[in-house]
């Protein structure tokens, strides 16, 4: 990583940390990715939600490194992954970043695990990579509009006033730890789900040069991750569904996500929210290792 990042304060027994270079030749806003790595076994790819990174499946991680190789990856300008002036954070160009994270490190037989928006590119990325994904299982799939929205008046209030013209900048420069901690809590059933370090994890990532243009940009792709469900029909490999109870999303968005998919498996979540990662990796390892 380049040395003067920040680098994260939260580190996941058993995982190491990694960064993918731009290839040369290739597209001029393509950054240095990192991802963290632990296990063996089959290769997982860990996808994650809107204004988190990797470290959002560090309870995960270690329930899961028995049975296999773990990739968790920060989407391209989140986490600790390079900030590039002028890059695109719609559904493509993030699309770009997970298909290079499976493509430079020649991954097969891979069962990729998205939340939220990393659900949105596990599907997308398993109809552009047939070859290389055995397994999707898409959690809470943030493909409706209103997204983070929904999640309280608070959410909405911030969220609008990050996509004002204008005034969109400033706003999502200022991330005060109350509010960022009531957003990300609006998302879960269980509040103490949220660890007061991972908050501060996140508010440090927050504070990189750069980062506001990346979190409002990441808000405003919305509308691209809606347009991506057109590609869900194209996906091959077995898909599972799996929705909190409380998730944002309404049972008319999951019914239209299951017509689209009429193979999947479908599992709702009692009790839980949006971010299942946090609230019950349990039951996503439970999941993940019964089929190893």
């Amino acid at each position: 990583m380049p040395s003067h990042e920040s680098r994260p304060a939260i580190h996941i027994p058993g995982t190491t940390s990694h960064t993918i270079a731009p290839r040369a030749g290739h597209r001029s806003d393509e950054g240095t990715l990192r991802y963290l790595k632990a296990g063996t076994g089959a290769p997982v790819v860990l996808l994650h939600t809107v204004r988190t990174q990797a470290e959002h499946f560090r309870v995960l991680i270690p329930l899961i490194a028995d049975q296999y190789t773990v990739y968790a990856l920060d989407l391209p300008g989140m986490g600790y992954s390079e900030i590039v002036p002028g890059a695109s954070y719609d559904e493509p160009a993030m699309r770009a970043g997970v298909k290079r994270l499976l493509t430079e490190l020649d991954l097969h037989d891979v069962t990729l695990v998205g939340e939220s928006m990393g659900a949105v590119l596990a599907l997308t990325t398993a109809a552009d990579l047939p070859e290389r994904v055995r397994r999707v299982v898409a959690v809470n799939t943030y493909d409706f509009r209103g997204g983070i929205a929904r999640s309280s008046l608070l959410a909405r209030v911030v969220v609008s006033g990050v996509l004002t013209p204008g005034v969109g900048p400033v706003v999502a420069g200022v991330e005060p730890k109350p509010v960022v901690r009531r957003i990300l809590q609006g998302g879960l059933v269980d509040k103490a789900a949220l660890r007061e370090d991972y908050l501060d994890e996140l508010l440090q990532v927050g504070s990189r040069p750069g980062y506001s243009t990346v979190a409002r940009a990441v808000y405003q792709s919305l509308p691209s991750l809606i347009a991506a469900r057109s590609r869900y029909s194209e996906v091959k490999a077995p898909v599972h569904l799996v929705y909190g109870e409380k998730d944002w999303s309404r049972p008319s968005d999951r019914q239209a996500d299951k017509e689209l998919l009429p193979a999947a498996d479908f599992t709702q979540v009692p009790g839980a929210g949006h971010f299942i990662a946090l609230e019950r990796p349990d039951l996503l390892a439970d999941l993940l290792n019964a089929v190893a």
